[in-house]
């Protein structure tokens, strides 16, 4: 064991440095192979444990097993989680035990295969589940609800219709734990809902938690404003945009923090219609106009001989008849009668006003403002300037407040009627704000101050630690400069005695050509270095030698 050691020890002498890297690498690179194929043989066989997870149920699962110290792997872009072989129905029964995984429903995966002999029942039925089961999914995503179920109903596709009334419903369940659910979340849900599923409203989604507590019946929209919750809501609103219309206003001329405006408005709450018709007999003009004419005209004469009758139209007899004296007497008359009708229409005007609810009817509004401070400008005791002094608290003139109050009047559009006095529109008094405590403000003084420091601070320790891994690089490099490489031994190329024997003198060293080109055979490298070495030594200056 001994000369097998010593063997191998004369070999690693006789290798170059080159030969030694390459020896040690390979050394390196087999262990190391060797482990990684001892490591693998050792890996558990990994199965399937759930796939198609949600990232609650993945995020449930994965911390489920570390606490357990089981080894697994994530595929499938973090959809599917793989255990070992012999775990998976163990996991799978204890997670049954907590609700995991929740089990979203299916969503329109459901159409990734083709099915062909469907009915159009079935089709229809298969659409309604996607729908519904993509909702869930995406209600869980809200933050605050740990499940959610969707249930939709909408009317049949009928060709005759009987009853045009029915309308799509829709009911949501949330688990949201022990917490609760705040107004524009459940507003939320109730529109996400109505906008995927055609002719549903918001309104007609109720959303119900998981303590039996209706979270929807707040939030319904009453067209004509007859709740009382939606009047109230509809009044904190106005009343909140009034109250910071004319804050933020202030705050630009006395100073954020120094005025207090609260609004109280009388909204109207009944929609009313009024007629009304308006005559102007002063408009009248002509609508139609008749016009009737009518004449009538009579005349009677005498006869100057002849009978009348029907003697006269007789023919004469024997020579004809002489004149006869029964004549009788003709009467004339002229008669004529114009009659003129005109009718005239009266000017009317009808108007017809609807009034919704939703209007602003009165406004007041209270506003509390801070005293105008003046910085002091005193002198201690000694004469000298005060180091610190108290600001001065200087109150506003009745000038200057009933400009104040004049600016709201017109900021929220305030018209006073006659005999009314601006006091009673806006009430506006100046009075001193509570300050916070001596201690908060030396301590937000003392942050204020601190407040570059540690920004200076921050920025000083990266700049040293650049400048540390400077100076460490630079110290590396000169050590690196100062380092020499170490010259050949002269004993690697000591002469045995055989070969010194044969240059001639014995223990003198003489190199010949033939013994030059054995050493080179043997030990290429060396015997560069060596040359290299003879030569610079052959060439540096007398007084160094």
């Amino acid at each position: 064991m001994k000369n097998f050691t010593q063997s191998l020890l004369d070999l690693w002498k006789q290798l170059g440095l080159n030969q030694r890297v390459s020896l040690v690498v390979a050394a390196v690179a087999v262990a190391g192979g060797l482990v990684g194929v001892v490591l693998w043989s050792q890996r558990p066989d990994f199965q399937l444990l759930y796939a198609r997870l949600g990232d609650k149920d993945t995020s449930a699962i994965i911390s489920h097993l570390q606490t357990l110290n089981i080894p697994h792997q994530i595929t499938a872009g973090g959809t599917a989680v793989m255990v070992p072989s012999n775990m998976v129905h163990k996991l799978r029964m204890d997670l049954a035990t907590k609700g995991v995984p929740s089990g979203d429903g299916v969503g329109f995966e459901i159409f990734d295969k083709g099915q062909f002999g469907l009915s159009d029942f079935v089709q229809r039925t298969n659409y309604l589940r996607a729908v519904q089961g993509e909702l869930s999914r995406t209600i869980t995503q809200v933050h605050g609800v740990r499940a959610a179920r969707v249930m939709i109903v909408q009317p049949e596709n009928r060709l005759l219709l009987t009853d045009q009334g029915v309308k799509s419903t829709a009911s949501v369940f949330v688990d949201v734990g022990g917490g609760r659910l705040e107004s524009d979340q459940v507003n939320a849900i109730r529109h996400l809902v109505a906008n995927a599923v055609q002719g549903l409203l918001p309104d007609q989604v109720a959303v119900i938690d998981n303590r039996g507590r209706t979270l929807s019946e707040e939030l319904k929209q009453d067209p004509m404003l007859g709740s009382a919750s939606s009047q109230m809501r509809y009044r904190a609103q106005v009343e909140d945009y009034l109250s910071k219309k004319v804050e933020t206003m202030l705050a630009a001329v006395i100073g954020p923090g120094n005025a207090v405006v609260r609004v109280s408005a009388e909204i109207e709450t009944e929609a009313t219609t009024q007629t009304s018709e308006k005559y102007d007999p002063d408009g009248q003009v002509v609508r139609s106009q008749t016009k009737m004419e009518d004449t009538t005209t009579s005349s009677e004469a005498r006869s100057g001989g002849g009978a009348t009758g029907v003697s006269a139209n007789v023919p004469d007899r024997a020579g004809g008849a002489g004149p006869t004296d029964n004549a009788r007497p003709v009467t004339s008359s002229d008669q004529s009668r114009k009659n003129l009708t005109t009718t005239y229409e009266i000017n009317r005007v009808t108007t017809n006003t609807t009034r919704n609810p939703g209007s602003v009817k009165n406004v007041t509004a209270a506003v509390l403002i801070a005293p105008k401070t003046v910085p002091a400008a005193g002198a201690g005791a000694d004469g000298k300037p005060a180091a610190v002094a108290a600001p001065q608290i200087q109150k506003r003139t009745a000038q200057e407040l009933d400009a104040l109050r004049q600016v709201v009047i017109n900021a929220l559009g305030l018209k006073p009627a006659a005999g009314q006095s601006l006091d009673s529109l806006v009430s506006l008094q100046e009075t001193e704000f509570k300050v916070p405590d001596l201690q908060v403000a030396q301590l937000e003084a003392a942050r204020a101050s601190t407040g570059g420091l540690q920004t200076y601070l921050e920025m000083a320790s990266r700049w040293v630690a650049v400048a540390g891994a400077g100076v460490v690089l630079l110290v590396f490099m000169r050590m690196l400069k100062r380092e020499k490489p170490e010259p050949v031994p002269i004993e690697v190329l000591s002469l045995t005695p055989e070969q010194t024997g044969r240059g001639g003198q014995p223990g003198a060293n003489h190199v010949t050509p033939e013994l030059l080109n054995e050493l080179i055979r043997q030990k290429p490298a060396n015997v560069g270095v060596a040359l290299r070495d003879w030569v610079t030594a052959g060439n540096a200056p007398a007084g160094k030698n």
